[in-house]
């Protein structure tokens, strides 16, 4: 399998461009007569570029919005309001055969190795079921070896072909996603938390694997993930969300060793460190008080009802008006400053 012909492709440059992205689910009360009495706030505002032959990490706890944002960028979820675009296509004013050429270029890789692959299929069904929906991709008789290629080129045994997905490991299901992913030979791959659900060890083999496909065929990343380590090791920049918004958005140093707001410090200050002599002399943060709803959430800053550096200003002025896409290393607070001893 060889890499697309990438002549008119500038790595670097932008390949998507999201702005201003929002998706609330409604609220509703009754059975026959539903009265909408309020919504859950999942992506509210979200903006960010990604460039070609980059990946791009998002972190943060459950339930801010990460996932959610995945489902958008696929056009899984329709955006309540906001906009992206795949090179110089709207997103989310594409349909039919547009939207279609669209998501050979925009793929996904799954959670759960497990329960994202059908049981009933064979690896070779499951690997070139996108050559179905997409026939101009591959000719029906050169499927087969475009599946046993595939299969090589993420370290599995092309004679597996015919196997089921129940035949393999977790480690290699999800190679098997990876895969399925790439048989369009896509720019974009949303992963998400594609390794959360395997061996520290397996990880590690998953992580290596997309780095070196990113290598070799120019692929751009959105790589979701709690795990800061993971993030660390395979993101070029890191955007931080919380209650649906993005927070902070910095290259791997400037968000590990320059955090300059409080939810991203509070973070970093969580993960554990290996090293004994460097646990004892740094700080640790400790939030109080409960994550808000986000089908309620605080007026202004969403953190400020957990952070220690609250003032009057952060309930009455949304912090994000501060974020400026020109800045280099944008934070979404009024008194962002870095914290030593992280």
């Amino acid at each position: 399998m060889t890499a697309p012909a990438s002549s008119t492709k500038v790595r670097g440059e932008t390949i998507l461009s999201v702005n201003h992205l929002v998706k609330h689910f409604p609220v509703t009360q009754g059975v026959l007569f539903k009265k909408h009495v309020g919504a859950v706030k999942a992506v509210d505002g979200v903006s960010f570029e990604l460039r070609r032959g980059e990946t791009l990490g998002i972190v943060g706890e459950s339930g801010c919005g990460k996932s959610t944002l995945a489902r958008l960028l696929m056009r899984l979820e329709k955006p309540t309001s906001g906009r992206a675009t795949l090179g110089a296509q709207d997103l989310f004013a594409a349909s039919g055969s547009q939207l279609r050429r669209i998501r050979r270029n925009m793929q996904m890789v799954m959670q759960d190795p497990y329960t994202s692959l059908n049981p009933r299929m064979t690896v070779g069904d499951i690997i070139g079921e996108p050559f179905e929906i997409h026939p101009e991709a591959a000719p029906k008789g050169s499927r087969q070896r475009r599946v046993q290629e595939l299969l090589d080129v993420v370290g599995l045994n092309p004679e597996h072909i015919n196997r089921y997905p129940h035949q393999f490991s977790g480690g290699q299901r999800q190679r098997i996603g990876i895969a399925r992913a790439l048989a369009l030979r896509p720019e974009v791959i949303v992963c998400d938390e594609p390794v959360s659900a395997l061996d520290v060890s397996i990880q590690a083999q998953v992580i290596n694997l997309l780095e070196e496909l990113q290598d070799e065929f120019g692929l751009s990343y959105i790589f979701i993930a709690h795990d800061l380590s993971v993030v660390r090791h395979i993101s070029d920049r890191i955007a931080v969300m919380y209650l649906g918004r993005i927070v902070e958005i910095g290259t791997e140093d400037e968000i590990y060793e320059r955090a300059t707001h409080p939810y991203t410090q509070a973070l970093l200050s969580a993960a554990p460190v290996p090293d004994p002599d460097a646990r004892e002399h740094r700080t640790v943060i400790r939030l109080t008080g409960d994550v808000p709803s986000p089908a309620d959430p605080p007026s202004g800053c969403h953190f400020r009802t957990r952070c220690w550096k609250a003032q009057d200003i952060c309930a009455t002025q949304d912090p994000q008006t501060v974020l400026r896409a020109a800045d280099p290393h944008p934070s979404a607070c009024h008194f962002a400053e870095l914290r030593p001893g992280l």
